[in-house]
């Protein structure tokens, strides 16, 4: 028998449905769904828009009543694009759908074979960011040894690959009634309790595992997220990463300039997935990572404190092969419960990335060790260092 609380966990229901939306009182402008707020936004129509009663069906049975979170067209690319910039962005975007095309063609178990072999092609050949992979790693684990270190960049090429075949099929392997074939949870209960709240939400993860993968669970379960993510410079390919990421429900907002976005999606009791393990630079919150100084955004804190935005941090770590993940809740900080967690910016910054760093202990080989993740320092400390001294 199905929960009869909202605390619904996930073995208690056979196959939850995606998430319907449906207005209840239509207004009269003949669109419906969230391309009446996007047709108005694209309209300059915002404020005038008329708002529906709407009625939310969410992945558990269980219907909502509200408004809908803000959902705004993606903004054109501004700058410009030269001809031979163009033409290079249609290259490459005809080889990544062929290369998508041929990888969907392949049984899986060809997939994996051709992933470890470029893998190896890619790290002890090609060496591309060796030297950034390599200074990470001996910063995060000065004590491995250096053919421990190359095992770990080999089998990090290997994972990035993995998640580019997953990402192909997912639409294929991974539906509602087949997704317990290919995760296990892990305290997800509350994970569910807390989507549940009728509060503002702050999903965290990192550049670990197969985030991308994670946000496409989300949205299978039902649950409406929106992420903010960067713009990729290939327009082309930005507008097809973007309709993976939308397919099943969650929600793109644009990384530049999209704050009052993410303000109207807290004020509508929505929930906002970021990642939070990219180097801010010297303007950024300054905290402890793998025992040196790193620098995160402060957005992320100031929008789930302000907000009194729970915040719930994710990992997908891979088990053994394709499509095999543990989907793991790592931790909740409520500002409204007063832990020490939430005391500040700094102490919510430096308890998400404790608990990204914990998750990165288990499996070194599935976090992105290309990013340059420690670089810069303190202003503080650069103004100590240019002070003479006294």
């Amino acid at each position: 028998m199905p929960c009869s609380t909202r605390s619904a966990c996930f073995s208690c229901f056979p196959s939850p449905p995606p998430r319907r939306c449906r207005p209840a009182e239509p207004c009269g402008c003949g669109r419906t769904g969230f391309n009446h707020v996007a047709a108005a936004n694209r309209s300059g129509l915002r404020a005038a828009a008329p708002r529906h009663s709407w009625q939310v069906r969410t992945g558990f049975g269980q219907v909502r009543t509200g408004e809908p979170p803000f959902s705004r067209q993606r903004p054109p690319r501004l700058r410009h694009r030269t001809l031979a910039t163009r033409c290079a962005d249609r290259l490459v975007y005809g080889a990544v759908r062929v290369a998508i095309c041929v990888i969907q063609a392949l049984p899986r178990e060809s997939c994996e074979r051709t992933a470890r072999r470029l893998a190896n092609l890619v790290a002890n050949r090609m060496r591309i960011r060796r030297n950034v992979v390599r200074d990470n790693l001996r910063t995060a684990f000065p004590q491995i040894t250096a053919n421990e270190r190359r095992t770990t960049a080999r089998r990090m090429w290997e994972h990035l690959l993995l998640m580019v075949v997953e990402i192909a099929h997912a639409n294929r392997v991974i539906h509602k009634t087949t997704w317990r074939k290919h995760l296990r949870i892990h305290g997800m209960e509350d994970f569910v309790r807390t989507l549940w709240l009728d509060r503002p939400k702050v999903i965290l993860s990192g550049h670990y595992g197969n985030f991308e993968l994670a946000a496409y669970l989300f949205g299978l379960f039902g649950f409406r997220i929106f992420s903010v993510a960067r713009e990729l410079d290939n327009p082309l390919l930005d507008d097809f990463v973007t309709r993976f990421r939308e397919s099943r429900g969650q929600r793109i907002l644009p990384k530049k300039g999209s704050a009052p976005d993410v303000a109207l999606v807290l004020e509508e009791n929505g929930a906002i997935g970021l990642l939070g393990d990219q180097s801010a630079g010297p303007k950024g919150c300054w905290i402890e990572f793998f025992g040196r100084p790193a620098s995160v955004h402060k957005a992320i804190g100031v929008f789930a404190l302000s907000a009194s935005a729970p915040v719930l941090v994710c990992s997908a770590t891979r088990r053994r092969g394709l499509f095999d993940y543990d989907l793991r809740l790592e931790g909740i900080a409520d500002p409204a419960a007063g832990g020490p967690e939430s005391a500040d910016l700094t102490s919510l910054s430096q308890w998400y990335t404790s608990l990204l760093e914990g998750a990165i202990r288990r499996e070194p080989a599935q976090y992105w060790w290309v990013h340059r993740r420690w670089r810069g320092e303190p202003r503080k400390a650069k103004k100590a260092i240019a002070r003479p001294a006294a």
